[in-house]
């Protein structure tokens, strides 16, 4: 009995993708230009894509971060909702203030008056928006409060009819060249009641009593804080409210918010959120964050378009190479894959340095801007013009996520023409003149 030899299996062949064909095309990137290699210009490829999707990255950041303190300051003096209609003159609006606080999430929630009036001081007068407001509701503002002394926070509504103290802004308070205890004039329109009736043209000298700092300044150059009950009586609106303004612990989703304030307030009530009255300057925003980010997105796609000629002259280097290979039995499906690993490769590297110095970057800026500051002797972010002591960065986990798809996206799509030309190459024709 003769034992048989069992028949060698053929060798199976390399998957797309397999170690032979991305060890071959890193190979040809680390290759010297003078062995056929593109050495130089694949480094000149990645640093572009590096330096671009650093820019996208640390621009997108510094605007989420500027939108994010302005808003914040905006909607801290503001409010993110507003209650108004027929519940503002109803028996029941204590009532409905209480439901209001009860709703789940809802921070505060603060009947206001607002009145135009002049306001005049040291020889000088000015137009001003007097907001009357009770005194357990001031630390509702949280900038505002803040910036207060404790005698202007304790000194505020404090005397009959809420006292004659009033808080104004700073910017106003250094346009008219007043401070804590000056006397101010205010001028209201349409005056107080009477048994007369209205006499209207009403002024009265109060004292501030403090000067806060909102910390945008269009609001400290027009607003002043009058205890509510002093307010309602200066401008003829005893005992009636302008609107009840509520404040939410999560202002980006104040939509979640509408319908349980609707129902806590009641039939007649006008729910509105900070989207409406901000329209204009919300729409602002998106409108240049989007214009922003397509600006810089085509800056990383012609830095990713650096991979193209790259790649072509690697082809153009290697073509014996492939003639070779494909003579010995690599597909052009094999050709192709080789030659687009060399080119994506490049945009791998360079979105991911590009990544993680853009994430270093944003979130040291303030430590890098005062070390520069400390360096040049100069001062690179106005600290009085911005009330900010750094510039602000907000890293944005989306925006990172979508930097670098689309920067890997780009990258793929710069290398697949130059490989598609290598599949395609004519092992014949390229050793023909070998």
């Amino acid at each position: 009995m003769t034992d048989t030899i069992p028949a060698a299996r053929p060798p199976k062949p390399a998957g797309p993708f397999s170690s032979w064909e991305i060890g071959l095309a890193l190979r040809y990137l680390r290759a010297r230009r003078k062995d056929g290699g593109i050495a130089l210009i694949a480094i000149i490829s990645y640093v572009a894509i590096t330096l671009a999707v650093l820019a996208l990255i640390t621009v997108m950041s510094i605007m989420a971060g500027f939108r994010s303190e302005l808003l914040s300051r905006m909607l801290s003096f503001n409010g993110h909702m507003y209650v108004q209609g027929q519940v503002l003159v109803s028996p029941e609006r204590d009532a409905a203030v209480a439901r209001l606080k009860a709703i789940p999430g809802v921070v505060s929630v603060t009947p206001l008056t607002e009145s135009q009036s002049l306001l005049r001081a040291a020889g000088q007068t000015t137009g001003a928006m007097v907001r009357g407001l009770r005194a357990e509701d001031l630390d509702s503002m949280a900038y505002v409060y803040e910036s207060l002394t404790p005698e202007a926070r304790a000194g505020f509504g404090q005397g009959d009819w809420g006292g004659d103290r009033v808080l104004i802004g700073k910017a106003l308070a250094d346009s008219l060249g007043v401070g804590v205890g000056d006397p101010v004039t205010l001028y209201s329109p349409d005056g107080a009641g009477s048994a007369f009736g209205n006499l209207g043209g009403l002024e009265k000298t109060y004292t501030v009593g403090g000067v806060f700092s909102s910390g945008t300044a269009d609001f400290d150059r027009l607003f002043v804080f009058m205890p509510l009950e002093q307010a309602q009586l200066f401008f003829g609106k005893e005992g009636l409210w302008d609107v009840i303004e509520m404040k939410v612990a999560d202002p980006d989703n104040v939509a979640a918010y509408l319908e349980p304030a609707r129902q806590a307030a009641g039939p007649g009530a006008i729910v509105s959120d900070w989207r409406d009255r901000l329209a204009a300057f919300w729409g602002a925003l998106k409108v240049e964050r989007v214009a922003m980010s397509i600006i810089l997105g085509l800056v990383v796609a012609i830095a990713a378009l650096n991979i193209i000629s790259g790649i072509v002259m690697l082809v153009k280097n290697k073509t014996r190479d492939i003639a070779i290979l494909r003579t010995v039995g690599a597909s052009q499906a094999a050709m192709m894959r080789v030659f687009f690993v060399a080119g994506a490769a490049i945009g791998v590297a360079g979105t991911i340095s590009g990544l993680v110095l853009g994430l270093v970057f944003c979130l040291n800026i303030g430590a890098i801007q005062h070390f520069l500051e400390a360096l040049l002797g100069v001062q690179l972010f106005n600290q009085e013009v911005y009330m900010l002591d750094a510039i602000p960065a907000l890293v944005d986990p989306v925006d990172v996520f979508w930097v670098a798809i689309w920067s890997l996206f780009m990258s793929c799509v710069a290398s697949l023409l130059p490989s598609w030309q290598a599949a395609r190459l004519d092992p014949v024709e390229a050793l023909r003149f070998e």
